[in-house]
């Protein structure tokens, strides 16, 4: 059985182009990429080695392994990062496995007092697997009829892959589809992964498992939504890492643009107030 360790060396090493390392192009390949033993070659391990990562069959690879493969695989640092996240998750995996459980969805109370002070600005608190645990009045201003907060526990990653407006509200769904599978291997826990992706899997289709081992850190870009009263809205995102644990995050949307901070103050306007809410 393969480990995500292997699985993102393997698809990184096939998305290379070997001119782009220096090697040489015009050799036959029968597949697109590298070849195990020229990557074995340039991070200095067996071709034997290589392939015991790559299959799952060594998961504790050593730190200067890592950086080694790293190196080779000329990765850059959000690459590197996940390759080093990855390489500690297979290392807890071969220590035991642990029961699956769903991740804690308390929020701290200092950090809910920190939304009520961010009014009226449009934020709120999530995990690495999608919970949306608690927001600010104008986040459910702007989010309230797009369908994300229908459900009693708001998750953005199920509404990415299975609700029927997600496509039409997120102008770039594929952009977004990707971050939100990326993010899944992040946190909060290894057994909060695979307790969220054992069920999903099967519900969200090939458009989430074709991501789920791409491995590969989706681009930083504005956010681009369409309300549904037919506003186009453009935001940059801020992430504010919580401590460790508490494996959340708070997530601010700032208007792109001149016209989104229009729209939303038209929003804010029209709106029923409601109370900040932790769900």
């Amino acid at each position: 059985m393969g480990t995500p360790l292997g699985g993102f060396i393997r698809a990184k090493r096939d998305s290379i182009q070997p001119e782009a390392l220096g090697l040489p192009s015009h050799q036959r390949r029968r597949a697109p990429g590298l070849r195990r033993s020229e990557l074995a070659s340039r991070a200095g391990v067996s071709v034997e080695y290589l392939t015991r990562i790559e299959q799952g069959r060594d998961r504790n690879p050593s730190p200067s392994v890592v950086n080694a493969l790293a190196d080779a695989l000329d990765l850059d640092t959000a690459e590197r990062t996940h390759l080093g996240y990855l390489a500690k998750i297979s290392g807890e995996a071969c220590a035991g496995h642990v029961r699956a459980t769903p991740p804690e969805r308390t929020v701290r109370p200092a950090v809910r007092q920190v939304l009520s002070l961010l009014e009226p600005g449009v934020a709120f608190v999530t995990n690495r697997l999608g919970d949306v645990l608690a927001h600010t009045d104008s986040f459910a201003t702007v989010m309230r009829d797009t369908g994300l907060l229908d459900a009693e526990e708001p998750n953005l990653t199920r509404y990415v892959f299975t609700h029927p407006h997600a496509r039409t509200t997120f102008v770039d769904w594929d952009q977004i589809a990707d971050e939100q599978v990326f993010n899944l291997w992040l946190g909060p826990s290894n057994d909060a992964f695979e307790w969220f992706t054992a069920d999903f899997a099967s519900i969200a289709g090939a458009e989430f498992t074709r991501r789920l081992h791409r491995h590969i850190p989706p681009a930083q870009v504005p956010l681009r939504m369409t309300h549904p009263r037919g506003h186009q809205l453009r935001w940059d995102r801020e992430l504010l890492e919580l401590p460790a644990s508490d494996a959340q995050q708070l997530i601010l949307l700032l208007p792109a643009d001149d016209a989104t901070a229009t729209v939303l103050n038209h929003l804010r306007e029209h709106s029923d107030r409601t109370a900040l809410r932790a769900l």
